[in-house]
């Protein structure tokens, strides 16, 4: 558990590009290797009898076994050769045992963590190394057993599986993640694509059949054919302003609401009724503040009613009754019959669909199709609690 105060620093930190944090690595494992204290400390192969003294040339070997794991993440392949090289040398040569010698280690770590191709090669090229290695110490004079260069070995092996186990940790952190985010997306786009379609269908059908009406009153009644493209006009004007609300919602500036705009169902069934639309109007139980997203979800569900009783039974009597709960919003819209009802174009469409996965988000049920004498109702129950958790308005 990271401390709150440590946060802050441990941020900066790994925004810190990471060729210059390997390289306060590098800083750190120099120290220790020159230090007194840690003289005789780090790994030896050879196990060499006789130690020549530390020159130097092999202060060089020991600044090169270290220096290479600035290249640890960025060019892993380049860092291990480095270092394996010159821990070879210095082995071969019987310098004195260095602290430098764990940059193998960390190299080998990262050749299994930050190696992506030809993993395999590397796998068997670096036990044909180790193998010449090996070889090469043993006719120079090393009493080491054929076993303890197993074990070593296997040692290094473990560093390096160790490196691939926490890559492939990594990589599906990562997979998760991109998924995550997808399906985020994918969830984002499914959200403006039904605000569009409850949007764009309700205003466009208005419009359409308010236009279609004043062009066959415009020789018979021009006044009533001006009143209907009047209508027309204010149509459109409304179905601007939602669309700039739900613009504003998708790029909201601070402090913008994030919900789209809610209208009131009372002037939404006056604009069905001004498209000579038969509305019976009726609201029961005492309204109360639910959250704009139960809101948003019993307007579009009798905007969307009103839009396909206009498009699918223009001028039959249509019923709109909307009950407050203690708990709970009931809304029903029947529609008298018509044939184009009946032939189900209604119940499957997009709009309806989109309504039963809106109403499902807050856990209510959701309910549309035909009645028994031919007509269409659509019925919606949702719950004015808490969102269940996990769900996305």
């Amino acid at each position: 558990m990271i401390e709150p105060g440590l946060r802050p620093l441990l941020d900066r930190w790994r925004s810190v590009d990471v060729v210059v944090r390997d390289a306060v690595l590098v800083a750190v494992l120099l120290v220790i290797a020159f230090a007194p204290t840690s003289a005789g400390l780090g790994m030896d192969l050879a196990e060499f009898p006789d130690r020549r003294a530390l020159d130097a040339f092999g202060v060089v070997l020991i600044v090169a076994q270290c220096l290479p794991l600035v290249l640890r993440r960025v060019a892993p392949i380049p860092c291990a050769v480095l270092i394996v090289a010159a821990i070879a040398v210095h082995q071969a040569l019987a310098y004195p045992r260095s602290s430098a010698s764990l940059a193998v280690i960390i190299a080998l770590y990262s050749l299994g963590a930050y190696q992506v191709r030809h993993r395999r090669a590397l796998a068997i090229g670096g036990a044909v190394v180790y193998a010449g290695i090996a070889l090469l110490l043993h006719a120079a004079g090393s009493p080491e057993s054929p076993f303890a260069y197993v074990t070593f070995f296997v040692v290094l092996v473990v560093f390096w599986a160790a490196g691939d186990w926490m890559r492939r940790q990594r990589d599906t952190a990562e997979a998760l993640r991109r998924a995550s985010v997808e399906s985020a997306l994918a969830t984002e786009r499914s959200v403006i694509a039904r605000e569009l379609h409850d949007v764009v269908t309700h205003h466009v059908t208005a419009m359409v059949v308010q236009a279609d009406a004043a062009g066959f009153l415009i020789d018979a009644a021009p006044a009533k054919a001006k009143e209907g493209l009047s209508t027309v006009s204010g149509t459109g004007r409304a179905a601007l302003t939602e669309l700039r609300h739900l613009l504003q919602v998708l790029d909201p500036a601070d402090g913008a609401e994030r919900q789209p705009a809610v209208g009131k169902l009372e002037d939404l069934v006056e604009r069905t009724r001004a498209m000579g639309q038969p509305v019976e109007w009726a609201e029961h139980g005492v309204p109360r503040p639910t959250g704009g997203g139960v809101d948003l979800a019993v307007y579009r569900v009798v905007q969307e009613a009103l839009t396909n009783a206009v498009k699918y039974a223009n001028g039959r009597p249509t019923a709109v009754r909307v009950d407050h709960g203690d708990d709970r919003i009931a809304v029903e819209v029947a529609t008298e019959g018509s044939t184009t009802m009946k032939g189900g174009a209604v119940r499957n469409g997009r709009g309806l669909t989109g309504l039963k996965e809106r109403v499902s988000v807050f856990g209510g049920e959701f309910d549309a199709g035909p009645t028994a004498d031919g007509g269409f109702r659509v019925r919606a129950s949702i719950p004015t609690g808490p969102i269940p958790a996990g769900t996305d308005a």
